[in-house]
């Protein structure tokens, strides 16, 4: 499989320094599809990390744009009503013609996203189930005809127009590098999208487990893509790009830097760097990596992931 490289558009960077416009995000989505960028991503918060709303944006993004994938890095469907949710993917992928990606998460648990699902009246215990019916009933619309379902919610006979541009709607990824998050991924969905931790060493070990699962369920693991959700620092002196990536990562999620490095996949160095870093994913399979930059030039970020393609690509 190809690689793709992706860019998480800076939504939520945005917010924090109270740019709450979005004409700058729309003219990085313009800039990514004339570069040739594979994809473009958008994450989801409501209250815990606000940014924009991944769905309307990537709305926005796809009526002005004709070749690049949108994607959600990755949307919260538990804060949704699954009806609804179907209805919005079914469109925007048709307001596409197929570009969408979704992706879905369960949320970590942490006190102020315990706070966001209290306010959006969505219990945040049996996230997971609940994620996973609304991912089933989303199908199961967009197969096109009447459906009936009765669980966490009832449908009856309902038939959801538009269907999506994308025959049984668009792809669904999900992420996580626990054994249950695993097997979800290689049971259920399209992609295996996780953000961590460690390094593309340890990525490849989880991504072969996926394969086994899905082989376990009666899948064919080459259905399936590998992706990844990586934080880059771009700087040829070591202590700036250490120093930016804490920065940026305390910043965004109200902690240390060195304890979401923990967490997620994360590098700090040189250009040569980044592009070994990175080498290390597609080593061990990966076909799909959404890269979020820190740092505010992001047009050059943008033109610096079309040289990491072309190196990568060269290796």
């Amino acid at each position: 499989m190809a690689l793709k490289l992706g860019y998480l558009l800076p939504t939520r960077e945005r917010v924090m320094v109270g740019k709450h416009d979005m004409q700058e995000i729309l003219d990085l989505g313009d800039i990514a599809d004339e570069l040739g960028v594979d994809s473009v991503w958008i994450g989801d918060s409501l209250l815990a990390k606000p940014r924009h709303d991944p769905l309307t944006l990537i709305a926005a993004i796809a009526g002005r744009t004709k070749r690049v994938k949108i994607g959600t890095a990755v949307l919260l469907p538990m804060l949704r009503n699954p009806v609804l949710l179907a209805h919005q993917v079914a469109t925007i992928d048709q307001i596409s013609e197929g570009r969408m990606i979704l992706g879905v998460g369960t949320a970590r648990d942490a006190p102020a996203i315990r706070n966001e699902f209290e306010a959006a009246g969505v219990p945040f215990e049996k996230r997971i189930g609940r994620m996973l019916e609304q991912m089933r009933l989303c199908r199961a619309l967009w197969d096109g005809g009447p459906v009936d379902w009765d669980g966490l919610w009832k449908v009856e006979k309902g038939e959801l127009a538009p269907l999506p541009y994308t025959k049984g709607g668009p792809e669904i990824w999900s992420g996580g590098g626990v054994e249950a998050a695993l097997k979800r991924s290689g049971r259920y969905f399209d992609g295996w999208f996780p953000s961590g931790p460690g390094r593309g060493s340890d990525w490849g070990e989880c991504w072969a487990q996926v394969k086994k699962f899905a082989s376990a369920a009666g899948r064919n693991p080459g259905d399936i893509t590998g992706a990844a959700y990586v934080t880059v620092a771009v700087n040829d002196n070591q202590s700036t790009a250490e120093a930016e990536l804490d920065h940026y990562l305390s910043s965004y999620y109200l902690t240390s830097g060195e304890t979401i490095r923990r967490q997620q996949y994360c590098f700090a160095g040189s250009s040569a760097g980044a592009i070994d870093w990175l080498g290390e994913f597609t080593s061990a399979g990966a076909s799909h990596i959404c890269v979020r930059f820190t740092g505010s030039n992001d047009a050059e970020q943008l033109e610096e992931l079309v040289r990491f393609k072309q190196e990568l690509q060269q290796d």
